[in-house]
C-alpha cells in the first residue's frame, strides 16, 4: 500500500469509534437514565415547571457527571475498593459545591429558584451510578464520553418535560408568552396540573410510551 493510499485512509478514518459513538448515543434513546433506567427522578419532578432553571440543571448535572467520570478514571487504581463510595462521594462533592458557587456568583436569581435541588446533585444515582458502573473499571476518554452521554440524555428527557410544563402549565416559553391572549379571551385555559409535581410524572410517562412504540426492542426491558 502506497504512502498515499494510507493517508487518504487515516484522513477517512472517523474521530470515534463505533464502540465509543454507542457510548454517547445509547443514553440518548436506548440506555436513557431517566426513561429506561429510572434514575434522577426526583429532580425531573421538582425543576422542570420553567426551561430556563431546568436548562441550568442539565448543564450543572452534564458538568458533574463527566467531571467526576474522568477524576474518579485516573484515581480508579489508586482507591482502595473498600473507601471508594467515600472518595466518589467526596469528588462529587467538590464538584457540586463549585457549580453551587459558579451559579451563585454569575446567575444568582436561578441559583435561588433551583434552591437545594444542586446541591441534591451530590445524591442523585446518575452520577452515583456512572462512577461505580463505568469510571471505576475504563479509562479516561471513554469514561468522558460516557458521562457526556448520560449526561445528555438526562438533560434532553428534563428540557422537554420542562417546555411541556411551562408551555401548557403557564402558556410560556424560557418566560415569554406564546399562547396569544386572543385565546385566553375565547376561554383557554392553563392546565393547572403541569404546575404540580404530577404534572411531570404524566409528562415522562408519555414520553416512555412514545420511546417504547417506536423502539420495541424496548417493550420486553
Amino acid at each position: 500500500m502506497s504512502a498515499v493510499e494510507t493517508k487518504v485512509q487515516e484522513e477517512k478514518k472517523p474521530l470515534l469509534s463505533k464502540k465509543d459513538r454507542k457510548l454517547i448515543t445509547d443514553p440518548l434513546s436506548d440506555n436513557n437514565p431517566i426513561t429506561i433506567q429510572v434514575l434522577g427522578i426526583c429532580s425531573a419532578l421538582a425543576v422542570t415547571t420553567q426551561l430556563k432553571p431546568t436548562m441550568v440543571m442539565a448543564i450543572s448535572v452534564l458538568a458533574v457527571v463527566v467531571f467526576s467520570n474522568v477524576i474518579i478514571s485516573f484515581l480508579r487504581n489508586l482507591i482502595p475498593g473498600r473507601i471508594r463510595i467515600i472518595v466518589q462521594l467526596t469528588v462529587i462533592s467538590v464538584l457540586v459545591i463549585l457549580v453551587d458557587q459558579v451559579l451563585k456568583a454569575f446567575m444568582y436569581d436561578v441559583s435561588k429558584q433551583l434552591s437545594v435541588f444542586v446541591g441534591l446533585i451530590i445524591t442523585n444515582c446518575i452520577v452515583m451510578g456512572r462512577l461505580e458502573a463505568f469510571a471505576m473499571g475504563n479509562k479516561p476518554g471513554p469514561s468522558l464520553l460516557d458521562g457526556l452521554g448520560n449526561g445528555l440524555g438526562y438533560g434532553v428527557i428534563i428540557l422537554m418535560v420542562a417546555f411541556a410544563r411551562e408551555f401548557f402549565g403557564s402558556g410560556k416559553i424560557f418566560g415569554y408568552q406564546v399562547i396569544p391572549d386572543a385565546m385566553y379571551e375565547m376561554g383557554y385555559v392553563n392546565n393547572g396540573l403541569m404546575l404540580i409535581p404530577a404534572g411531570a410524572l404524566f409528562v415522562i410517562a408519555v414520553i416512555i410510551w412514545i420511546q417504547r412504540s417506536l423502539n420495541k426492542n424496548l417493550e420486553e426491558a
